[in-house]
């Protein structure tokens, strides 16, 4: 039996086994797509080419697992897209706005820290784990209500809804279309409120605020990406959280990394100095830094082969942002000579959307369900714009009627309109203008 790695060293083996992963990938997983009527359209797909297997397998054959030098450099580099001080890179999304949210509770911020019952100002009409962490810790989620067609909080209701217990506001940014960032953040610098921007559904859109334009995530104090295989890019499972605030991303690496006080990454150590020399609450002097701990904390790191996918994505990404919007004009174009019918999605004024999705909102008298069912039963995925309203979902039953746990400042007219008569269809980059067509003909068709 003959042994292709004979006569050769660790790093011409390791050459030989990517250049082999490349051959394999363009052979088996760079295959043409062919469209014919009726095919299935998904909402959402993984884009990908052979540089994503290779950084992959480059990363498995070092066999570091957690994180590493992928990890550095893809933290390096998204920091360097977005424009800000400090990325942290996580397992998911989810665990992207535990972090952000966690990260106001820690005692570090002194008068500013989020205590259990203080109220944090959000909207109904998104997805859960936006909410989810203020209920789980013992805030106050205060729900506004949306606007149609943009799907972002209605700011008319902000000063109604402050209080002496008011301590932030978090919000997503509705399938990439930027909330008003510029009437938000006054109203957060103006009452001294910390901003969490969810940016999981709009990576790449950006907002002119005051003259510059910066990109959706980093004008709040912390943002958060997933990069779940549906969305902007993929690592698979995973997730950043940023931000410019040298404490905050002290606090953010801490609540990640089980808790501990220490800075080190992994497989480092005594980066400090002081590792058997400090003071630490009410531990021995010299007890080993590495195991002191200054938050209740998590491990919600991801692993080094994660990050290799993010890096070789974070090159291509450029591209993705702008093939989701020539996606979404096209259905608009497409689809506007219908809006007697179907309320088209608008932008946020002083945004330009890195688009998620394709919203779609029924007029009176227009069966979202049957349109949807048409949809699906003709190939093209549908979604809901996720929970709808997630005040009616099971998950509040417990605490419906306990005016303690959440509120609603006004009514949540639009929230619920858009449970009952609004869906979304993609625009990812993986579609092609066929693909496109096919939907805007469906569309057209499921409304005679």
């Amino acid at each position: 039996m003959i042994n292709i790695f004979d006569n050769k060293n660790e790093d011409e083996a390791r050459s030989l086994i990517l250049e082999m992963v490349r051959e394999y990938a363009d052979k088996y997983h760079n295959l043409p797509s062919s469209f014919k009527e009726g095919d299935k359209i998904n909402y959402a797909s993984r884009v990908y080419d052979e540089e994503e297997l290779v950084n992959l397998v480059d990363s498995s054959l070092e066999f570091w697992l957690t994180t590493g030098r992928y990890t550095i450099e893809f933290e390096e580099k998204l920091c360097e897209y977005l424009g800000v001080k400090y990325c942290s890179f996580v397992n998911s999304g989810s665990s992207a706005n535990l972090l952000a949210f966690m990260a106001l509770t820690s005692p570090l911020l002194e008068d500013r820290q989020v205590k259990r019952g203080d109220e944090i100002i959000t909207v109904a009409a998104g997805f859960p784990t936006t909410v989810a962490p203020m209920i789980q810790y013992g805030a106050v989620p205060v729900f506004l209500d949306v606007t149609i067609p943009e799907y972002n909080i209605d700011v008319s209701h902000l000063e109604e809804a402050l209080s002496d217990k008011t301590r932030a506001v978090m919000i997503a940014h509705t399938l990439g279309n930027p909330f008003d960032l510029n009437t938000v953040k006054e109203f957060c610098d103006k009452h001294d409120l910390w901003l969490i921007e969810d940016n999981c559904d709009a990576l790449g859109s950006t907002y002119t605020i005051n003259g510059e334009t910066l990109k959706t995530g980093t004008v709040g104090d912390i943002g958060t990406s997933s990069f779940y295989p549906p969305h902007h890019m993929t690592t698979g499972e995973g997730g950043a959280v940023y931000t410019n605030n040298a404490l905050l991303h002290k606090i953010i690496r801490s609540f990640r990394d089980w808790g501990r006080d220490c800075q080190c990454q992994s497989g480092q150590d005594n980066l400090c100095g002081n590792r058997f020399t400090g003071k630490y609450g009410e531990l021995p002097v010299g007890y080993d830094h590495k195991y002191v701990y200054s938050h209740f904390g998590y491990n919600l790191k991801a692993t080094d082969m994660q990050a290799a996918i993010g890096c070789a994505q974070l090159e291509k990404f450029p591209t993705f942002v702008e093939k989701r919007k020539n996606n979404f004009k096209r259905l608009y174009d497409g689809l506007k000579e219908l809006s007697d019918k179907i309320l088209l999605p608008e932008r946020c004024e002083n945004s330009d959307p890195s688009w998620f999705g394709f919203m779609i909102t029924v007029r009176e008298g227009v069966s979202r369900n049957n349109m949807v069912q048409y949809l699906e039963d003709h190939g093209v995925q549908t979604r809901m714009l996720f929970a709808g309203n997630i005040i009616k979902h099971p998950c509040f039953d417990e605490i419906r009627d306990d005016n303690t746990k959440y509120k609603i400042v006004g009514d949540l007219k639009n929230t619920e309109r858009i449970m009952n008569d609004t869906f979304w269809i993609g625009v990812y980059p993986g579609m092609t203008d066929e693909k496109i067509d096919y939907m805007i003909k469906c569309i057209e068709d499921s409304l005679n």
